[in-house]
């Protein structure tokens, strides 16, 4: 059996007296309160006031349900109707019909989308960045060791101060060891963060990888000789020792210049 089709708007209990009398024919019985919610889509109070029209103009044989429904007395308008075997399934092609009593559950339902959806925001702001001036302060002891490590070694190596402009600026010097602190240790956090930036070529990412892990060696090695060598007292750096350390100026200008090239490059 098929409900007839009700506007989205509510009806009056007299314009449904009329269908609810047809269902009454078809069933050969006054349906109960909870078949009349059912088939005219209707809420419990109006249910009550076209239950209470039908058993005035009819009188329901022996055999009739009872017209009020013991589960029925709460007013709870979402309550579970009665039985379900009493109950035809509802055709797949019906219309969507919108009752007074269906109201509430469909704002209760977008009240919960709601939510659910503004909890976004609130997981994002969670995940907000770490700060990174902690880094300065845990870079600043070891800058004064690196720093002194470099400086060290290269006054055993060989480095030492210069003046690098004769004929223009005598006066000026510099020594020559601060290259090595300068030139090792910056091209080493520079191809740190090149590699872990995820936002350069793929042949940029591997070269600065591996020269970063390269650089950091070697800038461990170099402390590790400087405090060994000072420790027992050595004033000249080993022939090999001041090799190696010559050769990392021009080492680090060769794989800065190739850095800054494949950075710039698209695979």
């Amino acid at each position: 059996m098929t409900a007839p089709t009700l506007s989205a708007f509510p009806r009056p209990v007299e314009d449904l007296i009329p269908a609810a009398r047809d269902l009454a024919d078809q069933l050969g019985e006054i349906p109960s309160r909870n078949r009349i919610k059912k088939e005219l889509r209707v809420g419990g109070p109006k249910a009550d006031a076209i239950l209470a029209a039908l058993t005035r103009t009819d009188t329901p044989p022996a055999t009739t349900e009872p017209t009020t429904d013991p589960a029925d007395t709460t007013p709870d308008p979402l309550a579970n109707p009665a039985p379900v075997a009493d109950l035809p399934p509802v055709a797949d092609d019906m219309p969507p019909v919108v009752s007074e009593q269906s109201a509430p559950v469909a704002d209760l339902g977008t009240n919960i989308t709601t939510d659910t959806t503004e909890a976004v925001p609130a997981d994002s702001a969670d995940s907000a960045r770490a700060v990174v001036w902690p880094v300065v302060l845990l870079a600043l002891p070891a800058f004064v060791a690196i720093w002194s490590g470099w400086v060290g070694l290269g006054g055993l190596t060989g480095f030492g101060v210069v003046h690098p402009l004769p004929g223009i600026w005598d006066s000026f010097s510099i020594n020559s060891a601060i290259t090595l602190p300068i030139g090792v240790e910056t091209y080493g956090a520079y191809a740190l963060y090149v590699w872990l930036s995820g936002r350069v070529p793929d042949r940029a990412r591997r070269f600065a990888k591996w020269s970063a892990i390269a650089s950091l060696l070697v800038g461990a090695l170099g402390q590790v000789a400087y405090h060994l060598l000072e420790a027992a007292g050595v004033s000249s750096a080993p022939w090999w020792i001041t090799t190696a350390v010559a050769c990392l100026p021009v080492a680090v200008l060769g794989m800065g210049a190739a850095l800054a090239h494949l950075v710039r490059s698209h695979d």
